[in-house]
């Protein structure tokens, strides 16, 4: 059973992600973050979340659920999840 979801601001969020070669990219809208990598093949990956100071569970939960898309469990478990 996974521990307790960590409570992360977006700027925290958008420097686990640049871990994975995602960075920020212009035209988010209001106050969301757009983030991007693009893979050797040419494929975009792009995850979006708002720009707050901190970020309910809820978001966080789902946030975390549009990564695995991207990124293995086991190497994002550790930043979003205490033991």
């Amino acid at each position: 059973m996974p521990g307790k979801l960590r409570r992360l601001s977006a700027r925290e969020i958008e420097a686990i992600f640049a871990r994975f070669g995602f960075i920020r990219v212009a035209g988010g809208k209001g106050s969301h973050l757009k983030l991007r990598r693009v893979l050797l093949n040419g494929t975009r990956q792009t995850l979006i979340m708002p720009d707050h100071k901190e970020l309910d569970r809820g978001t966080l939960a789902s946030i975390y659920r549009k990564a695995l898309a991207y990124l293995p469990d086991n190497d994002l478990r550790p930043h979003f999840y205490t033991d």
